[in-house]
């Protein structure tokens, strides 16, 4: 079994932590769960897996390539037995943990890393919003794995175990956890993480350990109400909108720079630096972590049009994803190219407003000039 196969297997016990949340947000009357941007989140956790489908290479095969070459004892069993397990997920961790930091601390990593911190809630499905380039970007900082002999099957599930271990700390209904807060990442600690607030921006980027935070200085306690999103919020439900903004974003700037140093510190110095002559010429509004959260009145019919074409697409996906293996490049583009379509219907739908009405005894002029209701604002 591959772990896309494996994935599928788990997708009924991730409904059910979904469902339970959800009842448990419902009658502490704390709602965490917007529809719109509920099917935001499961799109782009479908588009990682396409892309990760499409890309084995960077997933696993360079890796696999290092193993053979160049690893430590490669027939080792020590790494089959379950004390070679956990110390698999210890390096896993540690090594996540620091292409989690490059992913907020340097521009190009964070265009990656940015579409897990799109979404203006922390719920389970928020947990599913995977960013899609990372591979590209972050197959490097596994390598010292392959290097001490940890092999790609153990590698493989030990990447799984620290990501399904997350998904739990993807919620605001978990309070303080006490001395486990202090070990583990954990609801409250991730909740930092995800925030936007002043005193809470780059920090916690553990995986399964803070520990890593405490000891390399990144660590930050939840002392105040953590508001979620990104500092330049998307305000879109496009999924390629999503994967495209920063780069977008960072390419203007280094093509604006008059110096040629300028251009390519525009992608390896922290998110949000420009250069001094970009940021006159094109100046941005500051950061309001008051903000109103993106949630456009789509009408009833087209969320509930959005529901179906996404749930269509998503067993869909899941065919193709079963059988991904046995199907050559070209085959696995087109079926990402495809299912993309229906992903970006999605988006469109949820952002699709209700038709204004025009008031009795005005003309159709008046009324076509009359203004939308501003962006952010719920129905």
């Amino acid at each position: 079994m591959d772990m896309e196969q494996a994935i599928i297997l788990t997708i009924p016990f991730l409904a059910l932590a979904v469902a339970l949340e959800m009842m448990v947000s419902i009658k502490r009357g704390r709602k965490t769960y917007r529809t719109n941007d509920t099917l935001a989140n499961l799109s782009q956790g479908l588009i990682s897996q396409l892309v990760a489908a499409c890309t084995p290479l960077l997933q696993i095969g360079i890796y696999a390539l290092v193993f053979t070459t160049l690893g430590y004892q490669v027939d080792s069993p020590f790494w089959h037995t379950w004390y070679g397990f956990a110390v698999a997920v210890v390096l896993f961790d540690f090594c996540e943990y620091w292409l989690h930091r490059a992913g907020h601390e340097i521009a190009i990593f964070w265009a990656a890393h940015t579409v897990h911190h799109q979404s203006e809630e922390l719920n389970i499905c928020t947990a599913l919003r995977q960013e899609s380039q990372n591979a590209v970007l972050g197959w490097p900082f596994y390598l010292p794995m392959a290097l001490v002999g940890v092999p790609p099957d153990i590698f493989g599930f030990s990447l799984l175990f620290v990501q399904y271990y997350q998904i739990w700390a993807h919620t605001e209904q978990v309070g303080k956890l006490g001395w486990m807060d202090r070990v583990f990442t954990t609801p409250s600690n991730h909740r930092v993480h995800h925030s936007v607030n002043d005193c809470y921006v780059d920090r916690n980027y553990g995986g399964l350990f803070v520990l890593w935070d405490r000891l390399f200085g990144t660590y930050a306690e939840e002392t105040e109400r953590c508001v979620f999103g990104t500092r330049t919020p998307l305000r879109s439900f496009n999924p390629l909108r999503a994967v495209v903004q920063v780069y977008g974003a960072l390419l203007h700037d280094a093509w604006h720079a008059r110096r040629w140093q300028d251009k390519l510190k525009v992608f390896v110095m922290p998110p949000g630096w420009r250069p001094a002559d970009v940021a006159q010429r094109f100046p941005q509004a500051p950061f309001d972590v008051a903000r109103e959260r993106y949630d456009p009145p789509a009408t009833g019919a087209a969320r509930a049009a959005a529901i179906v074409l996404f749930l269509v697409t998503a067993v869909a996906c899941g065919f193709f994803l079963w059988d991904a293996e046995t199907m050559d490049s070209t085959t696995r583009f087109l079926w990402m190219a495809v299912l993309l379509i229906p992903l970006c219907g999605v988006g469109w739908l949820l952002e699709r407003r209700p038709a204004q009405r025009t008031p009795a005894g005005a003309t159709e002029g008046a009324a076509l000039a009359s203004p939308m209701p501003p962006l952010g604002h719920s129905d």
